[in-house]
């Protein structure tokens, strides 16, 4: 890799400082200093409506009458300065606060955007919310725990008729309800329409103005695993020099135009915070991805990209695995995508090796050079922005160094180190959950992210970290043998590629360590069966299942010990449930969650009865 050419990227934190505290405790910051940063990102709309009235801030395709998407619609930012304003002004009208915050229930769009923008402006708080906890989840258990935590004063949810059935499971009398499209069933509804067309007064200015750093902007709730979601409260303060310390750490966000095709949820800080704010601050323009790395809606996705070029490309890894196959085949997919883009991103999950080799083939191909791709850490907690790699040479699993302005602290604990976080961009805690914030934070102020991570290479502090699993997730075998799992499902997943979308590892007090795999959609071609074979049929069948057997012998092959040898396993014909809490809205797995509501078959592995389990020959 050291070898190859890559399109020009600049890294903005290649040094870092580290200091020794006490026994097992060491202090990690970047050798350059934060910047300052705006008191509220609502002065950046200001700026760039001021300075670029007429570019493009947010697209979105239309929706055709048979609900096809059409062309794109476009509102510049002073359009949606403007816009901003006139909801805001409604915002105030009706009195609502921190106490009654504005929530939203429903997906990415034009309309969506407004709306959060006119609750900044003014200081009214909102949260995004999961769509599938409205949509998908049957007992609505989630979305009562939502509005319980917030208690809010108005509600939106684009199309009434889909969000009708949760709007009236969920919300009392005393909550207005608002709908781009159509009205909720015996409820009266307000129209996304009506609050766009209120005058905005000098209400809207003075709102704005009493509006600073420690104002609460949003809430966004965790993906939660064995618990209830938790409301992590943003502030200006927070927001904004997140905002600051990605411009240094990726530079490219500054170096001339900025342009994202994205498709990442609000409700999640990879696309709400982290994206959504990105084009706000440094005068980018967002096309919102209709589409989704599922087999049902990635054609949308490619189909945006062969036409809208992106200068830098965020997605999870099941997105750019599907996009390295098309590029394969799809010459104008591969002209357009890597015509400007700058630099890729992933976060969420493992990138496996084989995609990371296909993309760079394909690269190579089409622009005779490698387009880096960036990662890091980072949470809700955070901003989401933390940690970034520090040069063009990244393997799967490398971090890099804390962005400026954030410490680290590196604690020893358990035969692993846990990373925790220090800076502006840590949020305060916990809307209305003071023991949970309390519980959060050491004694030092750091926050306590549960995350693992070693050097990349203990002679260098420079070239930073490299993730270590998640420490709550770890456990021990009934030899007291500790198993790492996040290193070990993500050496699981590149082996099985493309077969393996993900792997839950069991064992806890047993002999063995056994895998519980979630199959790819690539099975069923392997399987050689009839479109319409039910899942169970594709796992029973025999090229599948000696397919999963090479690769569990390939995996005991270069197994060290019984720690990392995977000694049984078994295909899931069942895929994880959000409502269940087994994965997030970005495919994000939750292995606690999926060993808690799986644990008939957990016992049924380690047990030997279950039809197929797959051993090691070797």
């Amino acid at each position: 890799m050291t070898a190859a050419k890559y399109r020009p990227l600049t890294f903005g934190v290649t040094r870092a400082t580290l200091r020794d505290g006490n026994t097992g405790v060491h202090y990690l910051v970047a050798d350059q200093d934060l910047a300052p940063f705006p008191a509220r990102l609502t002065d950046r709309l200001v700026h760039w409506a001021e300075q670029r009235p007429d570019q493009t801030l947010f697209a979105r395709r239309v929706k055709n009458a048979d609900g096809s998407s059409g062309d794109w619609r476009h509102i510049s930012f002073s359009q949606a300065l403007d816009a901003a304003r006139r909801i805001g002004q409604a915002l105030l009208d009706r009195g609502l606060s921190a106490e009654r915050p504005v929530l939203i229930l429903s997906e990415n769009d034009l309309e969506h955007a407004l709306l959060a923008l006119g609750c900044m402006v003014v200081g009214i708080p909102w949260c995004p919310t999961s769509p599938p906890y409205s949509l998908i989840s049957q007992d609505f258990d989630k979305l009562k725990h939502v509005v319980k935590t917030l208690t809010p004063g108005l509600v939106f949810a684009s199309d009434a008729n889909r969000y009708a059935r949760a709007m009236l499971a969920t919300l009392g009398e005393d909550v207005e309800l608002v709908c781009t499209e159509g009205t909720v069933p015996g409820r009266d509804t307000t129209s996304f329409a009506a609050l766009l067309a209120t005058d905005a007064t000098a209400a809207v200015d003075a709102a704005m103005a009493a509006t600073g750093p420690d104002t609460v902007v949003k809430f966004l709730f965790t993906s939660g695993s064995t618990k209830m979601p938790k409301a992590v409260i943003n502030t200006q303060r927070m927001w904004c020099a997140n905002q600051q310390q990605m411009t240094q750490s990726m530079p490219v966000l500054t170096e001339g135009e900025l342009v994202l095709v994205d498709w990442l949820p609000w409700n999640h800080t990879f696309g709400g915070n982290h994206n959504f704010g990105m084009v706000i601050f440094n005068g980018g323009s967002l096309f919102i991805d209709d589409g989704k790395p599922t087999p049902a809606l990635m054609a949308e996705t490619l189909r945006n990209l062969r036409e809208i070029a992106p200068t830098v490309y965020f997605n999870v890894p099941t997105g750019f695995e599907a996009i390295a196959n098309a590029m394969k085949t799809d010459d104008l997919l591969r002209k357009t995508l890597l015509s400007k883009v700058r630099m890729f991103f992933y976060a969420g999950a493992a990138l496996a090796q084989p995609i990371w080799d296909s993309l760079f083939e394909s690269q190579e191909r089409e622009v005779g050079e490698r387009i880096v791709m960036g990662t890091g850490l980072g949470m809700t907690e955070s901003g989401p922005f933390g940690i970034f790699v520090t040069s063009p040479n990244v393997r799967a699993g490398d971090l890099g160094l804390p962005t400026p302005g954030l410490e680290l602290k590196l604690v020893d604990t358990e035969g692993k180190t846990e990373v925790r976080y220090r800076g502006p961009n840590i949020t305060p805690g916990y809307w209305r959950m003071p023991e949970e914030t309390a519980e959060s934070f050491d004694e030092e102020g750091f926050f306590k992210t549960g995350d693992a991570v070693k050097w990349i290479d203990e002679t260098d502090i420079h070239q930073g970290l490299r993730f270590d699993g998640r420490i709550a997730e770890d456990f021990k075998l009934a030899t007291g043998t500790f198993v790492s799992v996040g290193p070990l499902r993500g050496k699981i997943i590149a082996a099985g590629a493309p077969y393996v979308q993900d792997v839950v590892l069991t064992g806890l007090n047993m002999k063995e360590v056994g895998a519980m795999v979630f199959p790819t959609p690539a099975v069923r071609q392997l399987a050689g069966l009839p479109a319409d074979a039910s899942m169970h049929d594709v796992l029973d069948a025999p090229p599948v299942l000696a397919q999963f057997q090479t690769i569990v012998d390939e995996l005991a092959r270069t197994a060290t010990g019984s720690a990392n040898r995977i000694a049984r396993l078994c295909l899931l014909a069942d895929p994880p449930t959000i409502d269940r809490g087994e994965i997030t809205d970005k495919g994000s797995i939750n292995q606690r969650a999926v060993l808690s509501h799986r644990a008939d078959t957990v016992a049924k592995l380690h047990a030997d009865e279950l039809r197929y389990i797959i051993k090691p020959t070797v």
